[in-house]
Formats: C-alpha cells, sequence, structure tokens
C-alpha cells in the first residue's frame, strides 16, 4: 500500500474537500482524485460514498481512516528514528538543568558542542522538581536531579548517572559566631536565620528535612535561586544559608565563615536523570557517552 495514498486519503477527509486537501498537499486536485482512486482499486473496496462534490466515509473508509493515521505516526516516528543515525548532522538536545549544575555542566557541554557543532543544545533552567515533571511527560530528555534519601521513590522511575558529589557546608557572615571553625553541628544553627533557594528546588527539602531531623525547623528569611545572590546576601547579613563545597570553593574566603557541616553531614549528590523505558534520541545517547568517559 503507498504511504503518499493513505496520507491524501486523510488529507481529503480532514479537509472535507479535495481541492483543500491538494493545497494543504501543495499538489494538484486531479493528483489527488487519482491517488483515491488507486488507493479503492487496491483494496477493491469504496471508501468514499460520492454525492456531487460532498462524501462521506462508507463503512470500509471508516477502517482505512482510523488505521491510515496509525500507519502515518509510524511513518513519521520511522523517519526521525532514522534521522537520528545520520551522523548527527541536526537535531537539538533538551536538557533541564537546575542553576546548581551550571558550574559543573558548562565544561561538559563545550566539550560536546566541539564534537557535534549541528546539535543544538537547549537547555531548560528550573528546579529540580519542574525538571522531574518535565522528565516524565517528556519535555525534556535529560535532566540534572538531586539525589538524597526524601526523593528514593523517584529513582524507580529514572536511570541515572552520577555527576558531582559534594559535602554541604555552612555559610555565613565572616564576623559570625562560627568564624574560625571547621566544623559545625546543625543544631547550633536553630536560632539562625536561613536563607533558602527559590520554590522547586530540592535542596531546599534536603535542608529542610535534616533541620527537623536536629529538633527544630529553620527560619527563613529571603530565598532566592541564584547561589551567587544568595552567597552575596550571606556576606551582607542578611542569613547564613547551607551550600555545596563545590560552590564555597568559588568564593572569596576571607569575605565569608565556611565550616563542613557535621551530625549530621549532609552531601550534595547532582545525578543525570532520564526517564526509564523512554527513546533516547542519537544526540541524547552521544551526550551521555560524552558524560561518562568524563567521569
Amino acid at each position: 500500500m503507498d504511504i503518499r495514498a493513505l496520507r491524501y486519503f486523510v488529507a481529503v477527509v480532514d479537509h472535507q474537500s479535495f481541492s483543500r486537501a491538494a493545497e494543504a498537499l501543495y499538489v494538484t486536485q486531479p493528483t489527488v482524485s487519482k491517488m483515491i482512486q488507486q488507493l479503492e482499486q487496491e483494496l477493491d473496496l469504496a471508501l468514499l460514498e460520492r454525492t456531487g462534490k460532498r462524501f462521506t466515509l462508507t463503512d470500509a473508509g471508516q477502517v482505512v481512516l482510523q488505521r491510515g493515521r496509525a500507519l502515518l505516526a509510524m511513518h513519521e516516528e520511522m523517519g526521525v528514528e532514522l534521522a537520528d543515525l545520520q551522523q548527527l548532522r541536526r537535531g537539538d538536545l533538551r536538557i533541564g538543568v537546575t542553576q546548581q549544575a551550571h558550574a559543573p555542566l558548562a565544561p561538559l557541554l563545550a566539550a560536546y558542542h566541539r564534537r557535534h557543532p549541528q546539535i543544538e543544545l537547549k537547555l531548560f533552567e528550573g528546579g529540580s522538581q519542574n525538571i522531574e515533571t518535565d522528565l516524565r511527560s517528556g519535555v525534556l530528555e535529560m535532566g540534572t536531579l538531586l539525589d538524597h534519601p526524601a526523593n528514593q521513590h523517584i529513582w524507580q522511575d529514572f536511570d541515572s548517572f552520577p555527576l558531582v558529589r559534594s559535602p554541604i557546608c555552612l555559610l555565613a557572615p565572616k564576623d559570625s559566631e562560627w568564624h574560625g571553625r571547621k566544623r559545625v553541628k546543625l543544631r547550633e544553627l536553630a536560632n539562625s536565620s536561613f536563607i533558602f533557594y527559590g520554590e522547586g528546588f530540592a535542596l531546599n527539602d534536603i535542608i529542610a528535612d535534616a533541620c527537623l531531623r536536629a529538633g527544630f525547623k529553620p527560619r527563613i528569611s529571603s530565598r532566592s535561586g541564584q547561589w551567587d545572590f544568595v552567597a552575596s546576601l550571606v556576606r551582607l547579613g542578611v542569613g547564613i544559608t547551607l551550600l555545596p563545597k563545590v560552590f564555597c570553593d568559588t568564593l572569596e574566603q576571607g569575605q565569608f565563615t565556611i565550616a563542613r557541616l557535621e551530625e549530621p553531614a549532609l552531601d550534595w549528590k547532582l545525578m543525570l536523570a532520564w526517564r526509564r523505558g523512554g527513546h533516547l534520541s542519537f544526540a541524547a545517547r552521544a551526550w551521555l557517552e560524552l558524560v561518562k568517559s568524563k567521569a
């Protein structure tokens, strides 16, 4: 069966007109009519009951319309998958990136671009919770998620690969009561004002859960989705925050009190995640291969 004849038949039904279908397909009306006739002859069945310029679907036409739509959709999907195999000559890579993942991902993205300059890097920025939602819906192929005890349930739906692991530290003004300390117990921070991240950031849940287990509910003085702005607020005395060491190491040490958190010690574990069982484009598989090679 000619896939083009099916496409013409579906177009005629969708537009309820041979002439409008011909315009949509950029062919002449006689071409459309001839293809429909050939399809009916091949099947030895009438698909359209014609009355002047109007028509209705026969029972056979209803079946061919339903199955034809499915076949056309499969044909389009096959085309996409075959295009993926053309040595990454085109396409895009859709990755969800938390703001905290910018620094560790930037060198990897640069290396990927050097290898595959034709692939457009589409980076969707947001909190882990939003990225998780978009991964589930298929809006994103891959995304960065935090691994912590409160979200262990999500890993039954995602495959993952570790990107960065860093201990979480206290970041406080340089003249704080913990100045000169190398380690600080979490319960010592019970009376402090905390600067949290924006809504939807999983790091908030990690910190809040740890504080509750330490016997207190954190008092929040401010929020920001930008960790460097959070650091500026800390330096100006708005509050304290808990920040992965990998970010604390980039700050001017003399401007802050920085101490490793203990009792409990917390780790920031950034994972590259993708939907288990979902189709990964060739571009996404090449990205995963590169990430694993740099680990």
